[in-house]
């Protein structure tokens, strides 16, 4: 969890800072400055997710120094919804494939969780 909130809370301060360089990685090509139409407001949505990511991130390393298993188990379906969505935002031509990576870190994320709450509930059941 604390791995996750900090990756999150990095990529929010990049997309924050450093706009262009959070759409390449997520594959999107950036639009030169001066290129972008009236209405454009492509950079608008990435400053609100880059935002909402830097508080998520902190979310999570709070949830995890104060050892929050509850919160550790909502994550997980949400994490998998978010997967879901995100996957078939590049299977039905939305996003382009870079993309998918997102998707994939999100379902890892959710499975690696679930695992490891599985298992330190049956060690604690022993």
């Amino acid at each position: 969890m604390a791995v996750f909130g900090v990756l999150a809370a990095a990529l929010g301060a990049v997309g924050l800072v450093v706009p262009d360089a959070l759409l390449t990685v997520m594959g999107f090509e950036p639009v030169p400055d001066g290129g972008r139409a009236d209405g454009d407001h492509t950079l608008v949505f990435l400053t609100a997710s880059s935002m909402a990511a830097l508080n998520m991130g902190v979310y999570y390393v709070l949830a995890a120094l104060a050892d929050w298993k509850p919160f550790f188990r909502w994550t997980v379906p949400f994490r998998l919804l978010t997967c879901a969505v995100f996957t078939l935002a590049v299977v039905s031509g939305r996003a382009p494939a870079g993309f998918l990576g997102v998707g994939l870190w999100e379902g890892l994320g959710a499975v690696v969780t679930g695992v490891a709450l599985r298992y330190e509930k049956r060690g604690a059941e022993k």
